[in-house]
């Protein structure tokens, strides 16, 4: 058997870490929580601003491997596939957000319930470079996601991009496109917008060439070689260029999605060398748990959430530990680490017996 045709159990596990870092960093249990568990509130870069890009990497990496297997021939079956999976994502992303609306007692919220978010995204952008995939020359990825995030900067540039109020050109489209009672209403600009999604659809494209490097090479320290220098060279280039496009979650700029794509390659590039080559592999363990069904976990943390928050539990859980405690940043995240090792108990005794349920 050829060393690329192997699983790497690296993917497995960076997959795994960006999920149980997203459970992590949605639910603190009170106000007061450490620094490094808060997004940037506008220009800056956090811990908590790594987890989604870096799966969002990953869902790159993850649809080249996938539709390899098929040769990236077009047929019906594969194209109904694609259109499937992007359907039912945005269905389960819809569906949690009416949930929420619903346990709240507005059980039809049709007319505001928000159409944008973390599982839409993950579909829009699993929908079109899996469509690229199958039509476009792989030959052209980097240049395609690079021509992408320039187009995009120019537009943040010339449409007050960096400005965070309702002239911002990203939330003008986004309220032209889908109508301001269906966003993001805790701030002017969406996280997960519309237009802001140029620059997550170059994201995960990059990821989609990652994975374009880990099927063809063979050895895994060559892979290891290329990952290092591919991320040390898009994250010198992101960091360079922040001084006239800074960092930023909340539009994914440019300058965010370079330095975050190339930081999870390097440390895919690290979790390679020391799973797969070193054959350090006990301490990931726990990560696999959630690198294998990572979106079943994720809707189930999210669905858990809402429900602790509206039953009061969540509350009487966490004065209880803030009682015991007494710092509230402690006792938040005490909260998190609880709720998060929830749910990692849900997905053990699917791991343990290689149940993987695909959404």
């Amino acid at each position: 058997m050829k060393e690329n045709s192997k699983r790497l159990m690296s993917l497995d596990v960076l997959r795994g870490l960006t999920v149980a870092g997203m459970i992590l960093v949605n639910n603190s249990g009170g106000r007061n929580t450490f620094a490094p568990l808060h997004h940037a509130d506008w220009n800056g870069l956090t811990p908590c601003d790594l987890v989604f890009p870096f799966f969002l990497f990953m869902v790159g990496i993850s649809t080249y491997l996938s539709l390899n297997k098929f040769h990236f021939i077009v047929s019906g079956g594969v194209i109904r596939k694609i259109f499937k999976r992007t359907v039912v994502i945005l269905l389960i992303g819809w569906a949690i957000h009416w949930f929420g609306n619903a346990c709240g007692g507005d059980f039809f919220p049709f007319d505001h319930l928000r159409l944008t978010g973390v599982l839409p995204r993950i579909a829009v952008c699993y929908c079109i470079v899996s469509l690229f995939a199958l039509y476009g020359n792989h030959r052209h990825t980097l240049s395609i996601a690079m021509l992408l995030l320039i187009g995009y900067a120019i537009l943040l540039l010339s449409g007050n991009g960096y400005i965070n109020d309702e002239s911002n050109i990203l939330a003008i489209g986004d309220r032209n496109l889908i109508g301001e009672s269906h966003l993001y209403t805790k701030r002017p600009i969406d996280p997960e917008g519309l237009v802001s999604t140029i620059g997550a659809i170059a994201h995960t494209l990059i990821g989609f060439h990652c994975g374009k490097l880990i099927s063809r090479t063979h050895k895994t320290d060559e892979k290891v070689l290329q990952l290092f220098l591919i991320g040390f060279v898009i994250t010198a280039i992101g960091l360079l260029f922040t001084f006239a496009l800074p960092l930023n979650k909340r539009i994914w700029s440019p300058t965010f999605v370079l330095v975050t794509c190339g930081l999870a390659a390097s440390l895919l590039a690290l979790f390679m060398y020391i799973i797969d080559i070193k054959g350090k592999k006990s301490w990931a363990r726990f990560f696999l748990i959630f690198g294998v069904n990572p979106l079943f976990l994720y809707v189930g943390s999210e669905v858990l959430a809402i429900v602790f928050g509206h039953t009061g539990l969540k509350t009487s859980i966490y004065n209880g530990i803030s009682s015991l405690m007494g710092d509230g940043c402690v006792a938040s995240a005490t909260y998190a680490i609880g709720f998060m090792l929830l749910l990692g108990a849900i997905g053990y005794p699917l791991w343990k017996k290689k149940i993987y349920i695909k959404i």
